[in-house]
């Protein structure tokens, strides 16, 4: 369900995305304005978790949880919480079109109005209650932090699902959560080839894959009485850290605190609203104010982030129908060119401020480029004479210069953009590869469990690259037009230069 916005292990390396400031797309157009490209819709659908219809690829569902679109399940969780102390709501658990489950208004809301105030004592935390008491006291004296803790947390309760309060709550749970973590390395490679994504996807599966086998060997080996391997295995932790990457929430009125919000997770996403949840300290509950009124019938919304397409399908498994995402973005790579006379100096200075020595990603919107980016073009494309700006420019690129972000240097700037587009087309490349052979399928998803996963995720993956290309079609016609603007400009400076030499003689 919602924003997944923490670190589960020390390994985890979020994406280059802490950045400060865009370079927007207007800053590089000349006064004449053309006509924008106009790019085909497709639609685009929510994903398919690994079922049955693919044996040969799907891994072994936990015991536990119930399907992804279960009311029953979902009706007795609404009446535990309720018996539980949560207040009567404007809302209802129903079957939707897009989520499979979702909060519907079985009231009119108005906007500006507080939902939910789901009370503490019905969200799970760190500090949450263990049923197997000594289970919790190993993990804590471990120090095992917040995100693998409640990973075992989840596990050792649906194991104990009769002893355990949060039973209900388990039960309405998917039993195989949207989530990458599920794809093959065989369907992400072939799927994923184009974007970046695939990366992002095979490094989190490896921390959760490194995360499991760190607590195994460290812990649950050595009380194999609280951590039998049945249980606590690396399916059941996929289980549970996929549940944690598409429903756990950081409460910004709670220190930050990261925490499962039970009713409030069955919540869907909408690239249209930007409420998100909080705690209410006057009502004393988690709630979350709506951006917009709602009539009985309607799905009600929350934003799970301002995330891009990639990052939306990489924790929640879907990506938002094309063009209704302002958040989109594309990373596009960029490395060293190992013949730069200055190759190893320009490393060293990329070290010096903690950026990969061999490629760095950066994102790129609909609006424009991050201007780290143009710093790491500048620093790729700089000659020798330029040497002492080497540290300067990696600085910029690093987002740690807190003094002169914006740099630049319009003697270089022409080969710095063509450096981006160069980047910019041989990416493009792979999606057109990866387009063209793949062509484009218009699949009925309501019910994704009767259609065919592999052609499932063939769609998905065209979707998601045909979002990804829509921005690097815009960048590559922006860089051009730029280079063309530049090199124009230089044109009439040496027929003017010409013509005066001319005269003098």
């Amino acid at each position: 369900m919602a924003e997944a916005s923490g670190l589960f292990s020390a390994t985890l390396t979020p994406c280059f995305n802490s950045l400060n400031k865009t370079i927007p797309f207007s800053h590089f157009q000349s006064q004449s304005q053309s006509q924008p490209i106009i790019f085909r819709k497709r639609p685009i659908h929510c994903s398919l978790s690994t079922s049955d219809t693919a044996k040969s690829t799907a891994t072994q569902t936990v015991p536990w949880g119930c399907d992804i679109d279960s009311l029953e399940n979902a009706s007795a969780l609404q009446k535990w919480l309720s018996e539980s102390g949560l207040p009567p709501q404007k809302m209802a658990i129903e079957r939707v079109e897009v989520g499979e489950r979702g909060l519907v208004a079985s009231k009119n809301i108005r906007k500006g109005e507080k939902l939910l105030f789901v009370p503490p004592s019905l969200v799970i935390t760190a500090d949450s209650e263990w049923s197997c008491a000594e289970a919790g006291k190993v993990l804590k004296q471990n120090s095992v932090p917040d995100w693998p803790l409640l990973a075992t947390y989840l596990i050792s309760e649906a194991s104990q699902m009769k002893s355990s309060r949060w039973r209900n709550y388990i039960s309405a749970l998917p039993r195989q959560p949207y989530s990458l973590l599920y794809w093959t390395r065989a369907e992400l490679d072939r799927y994923l080839e184009a974007s970046q994504i695939r990366e992002r996807a095979i490094e989190r599966i490896t921390d959760v894959i490194g995360t499991y086998n760190d607590l195994r060997l460290r812990i649950f080996s050595n009380y194999p009485h609280l951590f039998p391997e049945e249980v606590f295995n690396i399916e059941t932790f996929k289980w549970s850290f996929g549940i944690l990457f598409s429903r756990l929430v950081r409460l910004p009125s709670m220190d930050g605190r990261v925490a499962l919000v039970p009713w409030a997770d069955m919540m869907n996403h909408s690239c249209e609203v930007d409420t998100f949840l909080d705690y209410d300290r006057p009502s004393k509950g988690v709630v979350f104010t709506t951006d917009r009124p709602y009539e009985p019938g309607e799905q009600v919304y929350i934003s799970y982030g301002k995330k891009s397409n990639g990052e939306l399908l990489l924790s929640y498994g879907f990506v938002p129908k094309e063009g209704t995402n302002p958040s989109d973005s594309v990373e596009l790579s960029l490395s060293l060119k190992k013949s730069d006379k200055c190759y190893k100096e320009k490393l060293e200075a990329l070290r010096k401020y903690e950026l990969s020595t061999r490629s760095q990603c950066f994102p790129i919107q609909i609006t424009g480029w991050p201007v780290e980016l143009m710093a790491y073009a500048y620093l790729a494309v700089s000659p020798p004479s330029m040497s002492r700006q080497f540290k300067e420019m990696s600085a910029a690129a690093s987002n740690k210069n807190t003094t002169k972000k914006d740099l630049r240097y319009p003697e270089i700037e022409e080969q710095a953009l063509q450096f981006i587009l160069d980047a910019c087309e041989s990416s493009l490349s792979k999606y057109n590869k990866f387009l063209q052979s793949s062509g484009s399928m218009d699949l009925d998803v309501t019910s994704p469990k009767q259609l065919n996963r592999r052609l499932f995720l063939k769609q998905l993956a065209v979707d998601l690259c045909t979002s990804e290309r829509r921005i690097l079609f815009r960048t590559q016609y922006i860089l051009r037009r730029r280079l063309r603007d530049i090199r124009s400009g230089e044109l009439r400076a040496l027929r003017l230069f010409d013509g005066l030499r001319k005269l003098f003689n």
